[in-house]
């Protein structure tokens, strides 16, 4: 069957003879020398790495279309240059077929089925209008632009491009299958919540973190907009921000909400405080990727000032940890996740490249030197013993069930979504590895989740170190995780 459907993809027809034909004729305009540039500039994807560096300088949907998109240009340039090429070789036109003034200096000598331009351009704008069909209408000029670039300087036939389109496309769609896009409503939450109408911001706490987020973006502006009687407490470097704002509200008469402009640290210790107070909480989104925010539904400053004036709130769970070392028991609560294992050590580390590299390279650099010296620890996971590579504890039940976790459909299910990697079976890190990429992970046996309401993590070794929301915490020995329903009040319409 494949050398009945080789044999026709290898020919040339003479629909696609008319066409090159017809591009060859077009008369010399300005536009020429612009479209040489432009495929050039294509080349092994680095056109599409620029457009993705410049999305992610911008938060949300933007920001993730990016990654997106350069996830579907990895497969579709694979795709289209690793099994396309090799499998249907075909002549490209000659030289000669077009102008000489259009003519590249250096010709591919690849197979010209299919068009591997056409297929990275059109996979990398597809997932970013999947993401934001905004960002993809406006760079859908410059994808047509490149896949047409490839005719025009005589180095694919119109067929090649039209195939390389279909990888494209096809391999953007594909990456739901790892990577589900986030439905757009909130996650929900069943329990409303009394909550004080805070009209300005009267009695009320507001902790700004200029730190989070942007380094160039300080969120005061936007809260004394949204509660101009509020009183603002800037975190102190040198004290926990849980014991200084436990302080502020001792020393202040009435304080009948906390607000919080950060991100999602900064927004789980300030959380922590609300709970042990009972008091409600405004939050306004501003750090790097404020995944709380995004599943509360609050979008931005107008979303928190909105329901703040109304006075309207639900009861969201908690996550609570309680750690116990050498040095005594310390209580976390987490508002996200919690997590054992290679993430607290990645976290340092990406740290302490981050003072001399951007965050994103740091993180990156982070997580491959952490995974090659990853070692496995013994645990009890509620008296059961196993040997594992690392554990992951969420707040509330998250989707996807495999690889990922991405999103939480609901704020108050009174469960803990708890996920490991076992490493008591052989070669369990590349069968780890396999199971993420064709995504069955469900029916893997060496991963592990489970939502449960508690779990107790007793190590068998050394003590080590959690990760609560990013942040990463105390040295313990005993780890016992607990969902506390409607744990925290929050301000949402």
């Amino acid at each position: 069957m494949i050398r009945h459907l080789k044999a026709p993809l290898r020919q040339v027809g003479a629909r696609d003879r008319r066409l090159v034909a017809r591009s060859a004729a077009l008369p010399w305009t300005p536009a020429d020398g612009l479209l040489m540039a432009l495929t050039r500039s294509a080349n092994k994807g680095r056109l599409w790495w620029a457009v993705a560096a410049v999305l992610a300088t911008r938060k949300g949907p933007v920001r993730r279309g990016a990654l997106r998109g350069i996830a579907a240009v990895a497969a579709a340039s694979a795709s289209a240059n690793l099994l396309g090429k090799p499998l249907l070789p075909r002549r490209r036109p000659a030289a000669d077929w077009v102008p000489e003034h259009r003519r590249l200096v250096r010709r591919p000598t690849s197979s010209s089925f299919p068009s591997g331009h056409a297929a990275s351009a059109t996979a990398f704008v597809t997932a970013v209008t999947m993401e934001s069909p905004r960002t993809g209408a406006a760079l859908l000029p410059l994808a047509a632009a490149v896949a047409y670039s490839r005719v025009h300087t005589g180095v694919h036939w119109p067929s090649d491009v039209g195939a390389g389109m279909l990888i494209g496309a096809a391999s953007a769609l594909a990456t739901r299958h790892w990577w589900p896009l986030h439905p757009a409503p909130p996650s929900r939450s069943a329990h409303r919540a009394e909550a004080p109408t805070m009209r300005d911001g009267e009695d009320m706490l507001a902790v700004v973190n200029p730190g989070s987020g942007d380094a160039d973006f300080d969120p005061t502006d936007e809260v004394r907009f949204a509660w101009p009687k509020a009183t603002i407490v800037y975190p102190d470097p040198g004290t926990d921000l849980r014991d200084q704002l436990a302080a502020e509200i001792r020393r202040h008469e009435r304080v009948r909400a906390l607000a919080v402009a950060g991100g999602d640290g900064t927004v789980a210790a300030v959380a922590s405080v609300a709970a042990d107070h009972g008091l409600p909480l405004a939050l306004i989104p501003a750090g790097t990727f404020n995944h709380f925010a995004r599943d509360i539904g609050v979008r931005s400053m107008p979303d928190a000032d909105a329901a703040t004036e109304a006075g309207a709130a639900v009861g969201v769970d908690l996550g609570e940890v309680t750690i116990s070392g050498k040095d005594g028991t310390v209580r976390r609560w987490f508002v996200n996740t919690a997590s054992l294992g290679g993430y607290p050590e990645m976290v340092r580390l990406r740290e302490r490249i981050e003072r001399r590299h951007p965050r994103w390279p740091a993180a990156a650099i982070a997580m491959v030197r952490t995974l090659r010296r990853a070692q496995p620890f013994a645990v009890r996971l509620d008296g059961r013993t196993a040997l594992v590579w690392m554990i992951f504890v969420g707040n509330g039940t998250y989707a996807p069930k495999g690889f990922g976790p991405y999103y939480r459909p609901a704020l108050d299910t009174g469960l803990l979504d708890v996920r490991y990697l076992r490493a008591d079976l052989p070669y369990s890190r590349a069968r780890f590895v396999l199971a993420a990429v064709t995504n069955t992970l469900s029916a893997s046996h060496v991963y592990r989740q489970y939502d449960l309401p508690s779990l107790d993590v007793e190590l068998l070794g050394a003590q080590r170190r959690i990760a609560t929301d990013g942040e990463v915490g105390p040295l313990g020995r005993v780890f016992r995780f607990r969902s506390r329903p409607s744990a925290l009040t929050i301000y949402r319409l």
